[in-house]
């Protein structure tokens, strides 16, 4: 089904930006649109992204990178516009040679995604937009939506850099209610990670001005979009009006009211689903190397692939190892992702297909 070694490269953007993007699996081609919080690094390791990605990446060739101002890519830009993000994502596609694929954005990537496949429908298959909106604050005519775009910047200049995570605790409280002590302690720092407060600021007043109610109407492609029913940084309302202007579009509730979709709630099965079913699937006819993956797996990763192999669960393995339940769960992401498994089943039966497994207990 997939490759699953990821690599990180660079490309030049239209106005000679540097923009950094990763690349690995097999399948048809799934294009990740990026928001101001990502790293093509950390969202492997991150307790809040990996299953998404891991998910995507096992079942497609997907392609990740950091926009313009965040992650790994420049982050001094003079030029942030939404032409700007269309032309970015122009370039890591062309750089990397894929001529069809799906895109994926979540929050305000489905405004690029968008307005990227009424410029190349010839190149979109599928859209697949979750918690997105068509229209930022100050262009949805609510009571008060002045004062509060106010507000949020002001607290973004005050406390997103800040060492003090008091805003960025606000912020993640918003993103992800739902989330684990783990899950929000990463989320607090990936912000400052991921961008400055400047930049931030910047990409937030766009994405509160920006409009793409029209450009919506034009979309040729099969799109589905998804949003969280409790969803408190984009109204669900706003959800079901993009739906409504893409023609066709498919609409699905989320039973959540996390932005990003968990892996520890019930929406996440929901979600991986959908994809499943809307996407195209992996091609299992395709010639594969049956040991593919394995060469890749360090020695620990050896290690721990023998032991699930033989059927121990977590807790032992870690006692076993003499390592923490933590890192046990940091190397079983790798080892799956190595395999393009995306099961601890799927796992096991690879690993015993190439011999792990048959040691004596």
């Amino acid at each position: 089904m997939g490759d699953f070694r990821r690599s990180v490269h660079f490309t030049s953007s239209f106005d000679g930006v540097r923009l950094a993007y990763a690349i690995c699996g097999r399948g048809h081609p799934l294009v990740c649109v990026p928001t101001w919080i990502s790293h093509v690094e950390h969202d492997w390791e991150s307790p809040v992204m990996r299953h998404l990605v891991v998910e995507m990446a096992s079942r497609h060739r997907l392609l990740s990178y950091d926009c313009r101002g965040v992650g790994m890519s420049e982050r001094d830009v003079t030029d942030m516009s939404l032409d700007a993000w269309v032309h970015d994502l122009e370039a890591v596609v062309d750089a990397t040679g894929l001529e069809r694929f799906a895109l994926w954005g979540i929050s305000g990537a489905p405004a690029v995604a968008i307005a990227y496949a009424v410029r190349h429908p010839e190149r979109v298959s599928h859209l697949v937009l979750c918690g997105g909106f068509c229209r930022g604050r100050l262009r949805r005519n609510a009571p008060a939506a002045a004062e509060k775009a106010r507000v949020m910047l002001d607290l973004i200049g005050q406390g997103w850099g800040a060492e003090e995570p008091a805003f960025r605790q606000v912020f993640t409280s918003l993103m992800v209610p739902g989330g684990t002590a783990e899950q929000w302690r990463w989320f607090t720092e990936k912000m400052r990670m991921a961008t400055s407060p400047q930049t931030a600021q910047r990409m937030l007043r766009l994405w509160q001005e920006i409009d793409v109610c029209d450009l919506a109407r034009q979309v040729r492609c099969a799109a589905l979009v998804l949003h969280a029913r409790h969803d408190a940084i984009v109204p669900y309302e706003e959800g079901k009006l993009m739906a409504s202007l893409i023609p066709g579009a498919e609409f699905v509730t989320l039973d959540s009211a996390n932005h990003v979709i968990l892996e520890n709630e019930p929406a996440w099965p929901q979600l991986r689903a959908e994809l499943r079913r809307f996407l195209p699937a992996p091609d299992l006819t395709e010639d594969a190397d049956p040991i593919l993956g394995f060469d890749d797996l360090t020695r620990r990763e050896r290690e721990v692939l023998e032991l699930i192999a033989q059927g121990l669960g977590n807790d032992a393995i870690a006692r076993r190892l003499a390592i923490s339940p933590k890192t046990l769960r940091n190397h079983i992401t790798s080892i799956f992702g190595k395999l393009a498994a995306p099961t601890r089943a799927q796992a096991i039966v690879r690993a015993r297909e190439v011999g792990f497994g048959h040691a004596v207990q």
